[in-house]
Parts: C-alpha cells; structure tokens; sequence
C-alpha cells in the first residue's frame, strides 16, 4: 500500500507539478503528517522533490525530471483497453484519437502484456444505451465539448420540457456527464449551478470570452451530490400497496428505487401478498405506472390515488366492454 501510495505521489507530481500536503493528504485518504513521511521517503530513494513554504506553497519536483517508470503491469493494461468507450468516442469526434491512443499503448507495452491486453479488447464491449433507446440526435456536442475544454462562455439556445420554444443562454461549461446513454451539460448561468440535456440545445456558439472554472469545483461529487438531492425531490410522495408473488416480481418495471423501497418495507399478508411502501412522484403519475402492474397490485392509500386507479380502470373496462 506505502509502495503504491510513493508512485501514486510521483506520477501526480509529474502530471500535475506543484500539490499542498493537504491536497495529496485528501487525494490519498490519509494525514497531512503521512504525506509529510511520504515526502521524506522519496528523497531518501533519490527523487529530487522539495517543498516551497508559504500559503501558496507545495511539494514539487526539480524542474526537468521525468521518472524513468514505463512499465505498465497486465491488470494496469486491461483495465486501460477496458476503459475505451468507441460509442461516445465517436459522439466527441474522438475516435480516430482514441484508436491511435489505444494502438501506440499496445506498441509501448512488454510483449507478455500486450496478448491479454488485446484479449481484453476483443472480449468486452461496453454500450451505455438502455434498451429500446437510439442515441439522442447531438448536433452540438462536440461544439459544447470544446467550450468546456477550452475554457470559454457558451450561448445557447436551449428548450426546457415545459417550454414550446427554446431560450438564449449564456453558460460557463463546467463538464459533461454521460448517464444512461444521455449526454448532459454541467454549467453555470446567472441562476447557478444547473443540469442541461445537450440533446435539447438547439443551437451554441462558443464566444471568445474567457470562463474561469471555480478553482475548487470537482464534477464527479457534484454530480454524485446533484443526483442524490434530483431522486429525493423527484419522489415527494408514499403510497402503501399490496402486491402478489407476480407482482413483486413486477414492481421492478417501475425502477431500481421503487423496486428496492418495496423490497425493504414488504411484509407478507396471510393471503400470500405482499403490503408495503413505495416512493412516488404524483397521484396522477403513480396511478399511470401502477397500472402497469395490471390486477397484481391494489393500492390502500393514499385514498386519492386509490380512486383515482379504480376510475381510470373503470374507464378503461367500459371502453372495452363492447
């Protein structure tokens, strides 16, 4: 763990030039008083780093030195080759990149790794679309992606769902996130941080004015963190159901965090059915996607949207009845 923690320390000092202790201290988990001892310890093995005191100070290393470490181990190659989205490569305007990327790696690489690594290659392909889904028509995203690459404002034209007509936007880009086979935009506009739908921006053009990206921002926790706060406003509700042995089976059609909420609370009636409780989002929406369940489920309450499902059932009988 130490060995791997004193590369790791390396290789980021390389890349990255100068780090506060208590950057790597966050980076690797562990105490500013450690990276201290780690620093100690490759000076000790040779590798000429030093440190500038002061507020704005850090580690760094000798202005020139690049360690002599290439050697890559079998896993460190497979999970490189594994990592290759083609898909949304191509989305970027990457994939003729990504191909020589991966082609000058399998060259530098000893000859007793490059087989597994080809291997790797050869035996998974990752497809981030869900099924029954086509990509979403992008005409912009590789003009977005350079926006947030370059470090420039971007002006949008960008239609919310609840909107007839697309909007001009002004935006910093912050990131792209790829979920689910979708592409969106993290960003700044003068109402904040928010989420954009590339797919639904209609036109952009990048501007010669500069964005300076927050110094601390870090896009993978705010989107952990923006995801987790969207799922809690989005289910606002409870209702309490009973589902049959098919229908606990079925609950899964309504989604992982519906699925898992039954799952938790179920408690089984003498009848073989099961009662519980389950997150949704609104009577109307929540009659609609129980309904799908057809009659393995009954709704207890709230009393709302039982009536509402036996209506819409009702309804539904009549219109067929003939």
């Amino acid at each position: 763990m130490l060995a791997s923690r004193l590369l790791s320390i390396l290789m980021l000092l390389q890349t990255r030039g100068r780090m506060s202790a208590n950057e790597l201290a966050r980076t690797f988990e562990v105490s500013a008083r450690t990276i201290h001892r780690d620093i100690d310890q490759l000076s000790a093995a040779g590798i000429p780093v030093y440190a500038d005191r002061g507020r704005s100070g850090g580690f760094q290393l000798m202005d020139g030195y690049r360690t002599k470490l290439t050697g890559l181990t079998r896993s460190e190659a497979e999970a490189l080759f594994l990592a290759g989205l083609p898909g949304p490569a191509a989305q970027l305007g990457l994939s003729d990149l990504l191909s020589v990327a991966r082609l000058k790696l399998l060259a530098a690489l000893p000859s007793t790794v490059q087989p597994d690594a080809e291997r790797i290659a050869a035996r998974f392909h990752l497809d981030p679309v869900a099924w029954f889904r086509a990509n979403d028509p992008l005409p912009f995203l590789r003009t977005v992606a350079q926006a947030v690459w370059n470090e420039r404002y971007l002006l949008v034209r960008y239609r919310m769902a609840t909107q007839a007509d697309a909007r001009p936007r002004r935006l910093g880009p912050l990131g792209l996130v790829l979920k689910g086979g979708i592409w969106y935009l993290v960003a700044q506009s003068s109402k904040g941080l928010g989420t954009y739908r590339v797919a639904k921006i209609e036109d952009a053009e990048i501007t010669d004015e500069p964005f300076v990206r927050p110094r601390n921002f870090d896009l993978a926790a705010h989107w952990e963190k923006s995801s987790r706060s969207y799922e809690a406003e989005v289910y606002r509700m409870n209702a309490e159901v009973r589902l049959s042995p098919r229908g606990m089976t079925l609950i899964e059609m309504l989604g992982p965090y519906v699925a898992e909420s039954a799952a938790t609370s179920a408690k089984r009636d003498h009848d073989g059915w099961t009662r519980c409780t389950v997150p949704i989002e609104s009577i109307r929406h929540a009659a609609r996607e129980f309904l799908r369940l057809g009659d393995d489920v009954e709704v207890l309450a709230p009393r709302a949207l039982r009536l509402s499902v036996a209506e819409i059932s009702a309804s539904m009988a009549r219109r067929h009845s003939s």
